[in-house]
């Protein structure tokens, strides 16, 4: 039995020092805060989108920075495994569209419930209002923690599992980070991801607001495409934001010429240009002595239609019979390629996770133990790994949790505190 002390306490933390406690080893998990899990609390705006119920292939293909690094924590313990432990833990979880998990409740406080008591369970001493100043080695092997307040905790483990710099309000500061270094880990500059864009068109701030269903985003880096993608957005008073805008923020940083990143919104998908262009055609052979602005109506929200009419350059006062064949086609393509020039992302206060973070060369994979100091293990959003929006960001921190804690080894003595 190793004694083992794990840093944090949100997802990633709880799932180290379960998994720690489980091996038989003694844990004690110090939290800064009044409480648990205070980030995971917020997640899924409230909900908890615990993880994705997809294939495995899956999990891979929706992460964005490393993925490869993540083969054997995702065999560890899998979407599968996790719900199956939350579930046997008391909190019945459901599945929604685009295979995302929930608990039942609606209530992210029942999955951290479900992790306290696991904890309980498995005797991990939770210490809350513990702020830990830095991690103490020893010829490059841990010997425990120095607390804000000066006393030393003894230890043969630490797992470091702080999270990034996201929702500075629930404690993530970069603790971790600032920590890593101190001990020769190389730390990837950091930026906020799912994250909220702002735009540079003054038009978009007329559509605050506004939410549409069922279109398709495409992220351009000049003329390269980077990311396109199915589902929802929001405008809102600085640009566009929803869960299409956030999965597609994280893609932002990989085009190195940033003022030529833009996003073009194809709000009608289902159609191609052509089926688009006969519609419009029907509804204007049917109201040929109509204007414009009472006519198109049907095609859009109607907080966006004065916009389309102003994109298209038709006057909304014009007969639709004088409208030209050249000037219906400018419809169709501002309706198929509405086109947004992105000046940047917000900040931390708005991201839901960092992008960057602990190079994942240093960390073993098959362990999260660091390859600078032995028995210093690292899991969660402290390592440059991060995905898109749909419960594979909580995956990531359960899995590497799960893995580092799990692969404490078995030592023949066990120090105490002092």
């Amino acid at each position: 039995m190793s004694s083992v002390i794990v840093i944090g306490g949100g997802a990633a933390g709880m799932m180290a020092a379960y998994a720690a406690a489980e091996r038989g080893h003694k844990v004690v998990l110090l939290e800064k805060n009044e409480k648990l899990g205070k980030k995971l609390f917020i997640t899924g705006k409230g909900r908890c989108n615990v993880t994705n119920a997809c294939e495995k292939d899956k999990l891979f293909a929706n992460v964005v920075s490393n993925p490869k690094f993540l083969y054997s924590a995702f065999s560890d313990f899998d979407n599968m495994q996790v719900m199956e432990l939350l579930e046997r833990a008391g909190c019945p979880l459901k599945t929604e569209r685009g295979e995302r998990v929930f608990p039942v409740s609606d209530h992210s406080s029942d999955i951290i419930a479900a992790l306290e008591r696991l904890l309980r369970q498995k005797g991990v001493e939770v210490r809350l209002y513990t702020t830990v100043r830095e991690v103490l080695t020893e010829e490059e092997k841990i010997t425990g923690v120095l607390l804000a307040d000066g006393r030393c905790l003894h230890a043969e483990a630490v797992v470091l599992a702080t999270g990034g710099l996201s929702y500075p309000t629930t404690g993530s500061t970069g603790d971790g980070y600032r920590m890593a270094g101190m001990l020769g880990h190389t730390v990837k500059e950091c930026t906020p991801a799912l994250v909220p864009m702002e735009i540079e068109e003054s038009w978009c701030s007329r559509l605050q607001g506004l939410s549409l269903k069922n279109v398709t985003l495409t992220m351009t880096c000049g003329k390269k495409k980077i990311w396109q993608g199915f589902g929802e957005m929001l405008f809102t008073h600085f640009g566009i934001s929803g869960p299409l805008v956030l999965s597609a923020s994280s893609y932002y940083n990989k085009c190195k010429d940033k003022e030529a990143v833009t996003v073009t919104i194809d709000l009608k998908p289902a159609l191609t240009a052509e089926q688009l262009d006969k519609r419009i055609l029907r509804e204007f052979e049917q109201n040929p002595n109509k204007q414009l602005k009472n006519v198109i109506g049907s095609l859009y929200p109607s907080k966006l239609t004065p916009v389309m009419i102003d994109l298209s350059g038709i006057g909304g006062e014009k007969k639709i019979h004088e409208i030209t064949r050249q000037e219906r086609d400018r419809l169709t393509t501002v309706t198929k390629a509405l086109m947004m020039h992105v000046s940047g992302l917000r900040d931390y206060t708005e991201a839901i996770i960092t992008q960057g973070g602990i190079k994942v060369k240093e960390v073993n994979p098959s362990t999260m133990e660091s390859k600078l100091v032995k028995g210093l293990y690292i899991a969660g959003e402290l390592l440059d790994l991060d995905a898109v929006t749909g419960g594979f960001n909580l995956q990531i921190a359960w899995s590497t949790g799960h893995l580092a804690g799990s692969s404490i080894p078995d030592t023949v003595e066990s120090q105490t505190d002092e």
